[in-house]
């Protein structure tokens, strides 16, 4: 591992340097990416964000988005640029399966490899870490990072501002999550200052929806819910031919899983999608209730206490079943 005078000396002459962030880029792994890009092209830094796979399309209005790679879409040029990186930051994740094929590139990479990441377990593949699981997103870490690391606050200027109030508030659930504490809502004081326009972000990101996507989110509200009232949970699953009837695309299942959570006595919420390779799991929670836990255990995944997911191989009907067979062992945290 090098130290930070390492990488503040490393970063004080200009270098070719990658971004790349989690596979289905969130709010939080395009805000802090984009976020990151913006304060490094200040520096003089020849900077390129690479993104796994798509992202939704209600996050294409952040400022550089344009100047983002998607890797299934540009692989030889996406590996080429990993290939003469001398640094690559990795933000959102902290396990190179995270970012799909991408990871092999990395990992073989010569870069110098930095991690921005607040979630649990992370594996070694990386130089320097700034990494806390108590974060309430990775953009409040690279935020921390160019203001308490790199010591340069000037250049947190409105883009970079704009990119990081997007990872904040989507991944701290508009401020209502456990995890924004006060620190967190003076972050966004400070982001806000710097020229977050922060109504107009919200709206961007929650009130730019298709008419396909609110036609679907009816149909599983009113079709596709199921209330467990001995769990107190609440699941919505959903197989290929329902999201073939509304053209589903890249985001438009986002939150879905957040409208089960908030039925009156929900303690757990499950969205259980069928996906072309494997059947998908988002879990949420309230309080103190270990969703991660169950992803961890039960379906090759894992996140925060209150958010996280995971993947079966079994079919849909199979694997909500197999969600249901684990709620007995939980029964009395769903009760607490």
């Amino acid at each position: 591992m090098i130290t930070s005078t390492d990488l503040k000396s490393l970063l004080s002459v200009p270098q070719q340097i990658v971004i790349t962030t989690h596979h289905k880029p969130d709010g939080d792994a395009m805000g802090s990416s984009l976020g990151l890009y913006a304060y490094l092209i200040q520096k003089g830094h020849h900077v390129s964000v690479i993104a796994p796979t798509d992202y939704p399309e209600f996050l294409h209005w952040m400022p550089n988005n344009s100047e983002v790679l998607i890797y299934t879409e540009a692989e030889g040029q996406s590996v080429k640029l990993v290939n003469e990186a001398a640094i690559i930051f990795c933000l959102d994740f902290n396990a190179l399966g995270r970012i799909n094929a991408l990871g092999e590139h990395v990992r073989e990479a010569s870069a110098v490899k930095v991690m921005i990441d607040h979630h649990l377990d992370p594996e070694d593949f990386d130089d320097y870490r700034h990494w806390n699981i108590n974060a309430c997103a990775s953009a409040q870490l690279v935020y921390d990072f160019i203001i308490n690391v790199m010591e340069e606050p000037q250049l947190v200027n409105k883009d970079v501002a704009t990119c990081l109030y997007t990872g904040i508030m989507t991944d701290s659930g508009s401020f209502r999550f456990p995890s924004a504490t006060s620190e967190v809502y003076r972050i966004a004081a400070d982001l806000i200052d710097a020229g977050a326009e922060h109504w107009r972000i919200h709206q961007l990101v929650y009130d730019n929806v298709s008419e396909t996507r609110i036609k679907f989110l009816g149909y599983c509200l009113s079709h596709k819910l199921e209330i467990l009232r001995d769990f107190n949970t609440a699941i919505i699953s959903v197989n290929k031919q329902e999201l073939e009837q509304f053209k589903i695309e890249t985001g438009d299942t986002e939150g879905i899983v957040n409208y089960a959570l908030s039925v009156n006595g929900i303690k757990l919420a499950a969205f259980i999608i069928e996906r072309t390779d494997k059947v998908k799991l988002s879990l949420r929670s309230t309080g103190d209730f270990p969703a991660n836990e169950i992803c961890k255990k039960y379906f090759n995944g894992g996140g925060h206490r209150n958010a996280a997911g995971g993947s079966s191989d079994q079919n849909l009907e199979q694997t909500v079943e197999a969600f249901k067979a684990v709620l007995p062992e939980y029964k009395a945290l769903l009760f607490v």
